[in-house]
């Protein structure tokens, strides 16, 4: 994230981003006093090691309370942005940089406008990734699985805590449609593994809807054993074929 922090229209800074780990705080301010308060919220947000300091304080004009909103534009929400810029010049601010989905990309924009109060130009330049909504829900599974009862189509306590995360994440992207798959591990036969790994993708589906995930976003499908993602020689190997799988069609 490269921020640009520009108190007067007529300046230009040019951002440098070799540090691609790093926050670059890069500007003029009209004064110590927000170049501190700047310095100081960005590494609360991202860490005092990732924070680079070029701000450089001049006698430059500056709207009212610029400094106080500028201060409150660094919150949560901009962590949702990799490989940004945030310029601030005066009272026009531009947003560019990549998240995962629509609705982060309207969260991001509205949250700085309700930093300053509706009172400052945002331009919303944010760029949803390729693969954006893919990412974001292999993030959610993130060396996790869709826990079940042994033998079963009945979710676990745990798999369906999963399910909760999943559910607030396929709501962040929108009306994409998504492909649910079950998978098992080899023990058993090859019919009664698909039926079980059919019925678990159902089960999903099923929870899914009742967190007001339309259902015609979702389909289903059982893959059984045909596609495991590790031995089934070990038991380790086999609770990773045992799954779930969410796939952004």
């Amino acid at each position: 994230m490269v921020w640009w922090l520009l108190s007067a229209s007529n300046l230009l800074a040019q951002p440098q981003n070799t540090e691609s780990d790093k926050v670059i705080a890069e500007g003029i301010v009209p004064n110590q006093a927000t170049k501190q308060s700047v310095l100081e919220r960005l590494r609360v947000l991202y860490g005092a090691e990732s924070v680079v300091d070029r701000i450089e304080v001049a006698n430059v004009p500056a709207p009212a309370g610029w400094g106080e909103s500028v201060t409150r534009m660094i919150e949560q929400p901009l962590r949702q942005v990799s490989k940004g810029v945030l310029e601030i010049r005066g009272q026009d601010v531009r947003i560019s940089g990549n998240v995962l989905s629509e609705t982060q990309r309207q969260e991001v924009a509205s949250a700085l406008g309700v930093a300053t109060g509706r009172r400052y130009i945002i331009r919303n330049a944010l760029k949803v990734a390729d693969g954006g909504a893919q990412k974001l829900l292999d993030n959610v599974l993130s060396n996790r699985i869709v826990e079940f009862e042994s033998g079963s189509a009945q979710l676990s306590a745990r798999g369906a805590q999963v399910l909760d995360e999943m559910a607030n994440a396929v709501k962040q992207i929108g009306d994409a449609k998504i492909e649910i798959i079950g998978h098992t591990d080899s023990v058993g036969d090859r019919a009664s593994n698909l039926r079980l790994s059919q019925d678990r993708a159902d089960a999903v589906k099923k929870y899914m809807i009742e967190k007001n995930i339309p259902a015609n976003n979702m389909t289903t499908v059982g893959r059984g054993s045909d596609e495991p993602v590790a031995s089934n020689d070990s038991a380790e190997g086999r609770a990773r074929n045992r799954r779930i799988e969410f796939k952004v069609l």
